[in-house]
């Protein structure tokens, strides 16, 4: 049995190249690609990895939650690898970002990638070039030429202004200059609106329809997000409303329970779970069998760090035919680049002509540079078995410690794993 022997979590700081201006930030000038790494590592020395994007240090002391709960377990029981994770979540953290890190211990075990344990071969995939910064029409239109140049055939654009004709009037100069030759997406990052710096436009459900109508004319390809992530019997009417599909469904922390019930209310004709959010993999898995009973298509949200686009690139590969024909790509240089994406990987995810083959390695697919990690991370927790034990009895005094040790080996999911 693959038994956790430690986790490692790490803070990185990646400095990027220019100042980036993320349109679901307004007034942000971020100078970093910031997240939290977790390496959990089994007794035979298999190592898992995943992370989650951070704004901060503000997961500082939650290895202490985690070691005493996970050390000890069987890395590859996913089921109970959840619930684990569910349990830390009722005191309002949220971890789907670590649940991967236990899929990657698992395919390394199969000697298989994670995209081949869940049934799916190997391939190519198309990839949609991810604007992230608000621009100009023109510059806009610069930019999508330039995609196009490098092999891309389809390009997402940002929209956040207080005029919707000025979105209207971004959407129409690109369509106009790359319509005829590339698919168009808009992302109006309504669904978890942010104004943590300066306020953002606030909209409403006349104004998604308006905005519909417009990019129906238009012919781009789908909405994303238009409204409040909650708003779910708006998001239903305008999906029901709208001539272009509405997408969404990114960030949903509540997981499957909330995507299965916008399923079957209708709020999008196109789900992207982010697994990095929304219940990992195993919870994300069951969110595209939905979407496949239902008839609806599924393209993951990717936008996070290289190692969130690896996880989410196996889940792409298991769509099937309920994937969209492309899967999001962040891009966008000069300041959000692969290499500052990818910073932490050996072979960043590099595309060729506008698509990606997809990793054959087992797990999920990546190698972390440890020369990388040793200069663009901190480590901020660590602990084993023995470490445990210390703690246990730092924090509990030695009767309490002795009586959950003993509880554990009598009663716990340690000693019926082990049975």
């Amino acid at each position: 049995m693959p038994r956790i022997s430690r986790i490692e979590m790490y803070h990185v700081a990646v400095p990027l190249e220019t100042a980036f201006r993320p349109s679901w930030i307004p007034g942000y000038p971020q100078t970093e690609n910031r997240f939290d790494l977790i390496r959990v590592i089994t007794e035979s020395g298999v190592q898992g990895w995943s992370a989650g994007p951070s704004m901060g240090r503000e997961r500082r002391g939650f290895g202490e939650l985690i070691g005493p709960y996970l050390i000890g377990l069987d890395a590859t029981d996913i089921p109970l690898m959840q619930q684990r994770l569910r349990e830390m979540a009722y005191l309002g953290l949220r971890n789907s970002w670590i649940e991967p890190a236990f899929w990657d211990i698992k395919g390394k075990l199969a000697g298989k990638p994670v995209y081949q344990l869940l049934g799916a071969e190997a391939g190519r995939i198309k990839l949609y070039a991810s604007t992230g910064e608000l621009k100009a029409p023109q510059a806009r239109v610069e930019e999508a030429e330039a995609r196009y140049a490098e092999g891309f055939r389809a390009i997402k654009l940002r929209v956040h202004d207080f005029d919707e004709r000025v979105d209207i009037a971004q959407v129409a100069a690109v369509a106009q200059a790359v319509g005829h030759k590339m698919t168009i997406a808009v992302d109006v990052n309504q669904a978890w609106r942010v104004t943590a710096v300066a306020d953002a436009p606030l909209w409403d459900l006349p104004r998604a329809k308006r905005f519909a109508d417009a990019c129906a004319d238009l012919g781009v390809a789908w909405i994303e997000e238009p409204l409040p992530m909650d708003a779910y019997a708006e998001q239903a009417e305008l999906t029901r409303y709208s001539r272009v599909p509405i997408a969404g469904g990114e960030l949903h922390t509540g997981g499957l329970a909330e995507l299965k019930m916008m399923i079957e209310r209708g709020c999008y004709a196109y789900f992207q779970p982010d697994a990095m959010f929304t219940g990992g993999i195993g919870e994300t898995l069951e969110v595209i069998r939905l979407c496949q009973a239902a008839g609806l298509k599924y393209t993951p949200h990717t936008w996070t760090n290289g190692i969130g686009f690896a996880v989410n690139l196996q889940l792409m590969a298991v769509g099937g035919d309920r994937a969209y024909s492309f899967l999001e790509y962040p891009l966008n240089p000069p300041s959000w680049t692969v290499e500052k994406r990818d910073a932490l990987l050996v072979s960043p995810f590099d595309h060729e002509r506008g698509e990606l083959e997809l990793p054959t390695a087992p797990g999920l697919g990546f190698e972390i540079d440890l020369r990388a990690l040793r200069r663009y991370g901190t480590r901020f927790f660590s602990m084993g078995k023995l470490g445990l034990a210390w703690h246990a009895l730092r924090d509990k005094g030695f009767q309490a410690a002795r009586e959950i040790h003993r509880t554990r080996l009598t009663q716990g999911v340690n000693s019926r794993a082990s049975a």
